[in-house]
């Protein structure tokens, strides 16, 4: 897979950032929040990320 950074809250590697691949999909890096109440399938998992990192990235067209 390749993977391409589009946007992130640091210049640091552990910030919150959004990435683009080639298959067409989004990775996001965050923290894991816990205490939430869900039921997350085994196969899946959440991510927290700041509000403002998803609009820099509509700000600035990337997403």
């Amino acid at each position: 897979m390749k993977v391409t950074k589009l946007v992130s809250t640091c210049d640091i590697k552990d910030c919150p950032t959004i990435y683009a691949t080639d298959r067409g999909t989004f990775l996001v890096q965050g923290e894991t929040p816990t205490g939430h109440g869900l039921q997350i399938p085994a196969h899946e998992t959440l991510v927290e990320i700041p509000m403002e990192l998803l609009q820099k990235a509509v700000r600035d067209n990337l997403i």
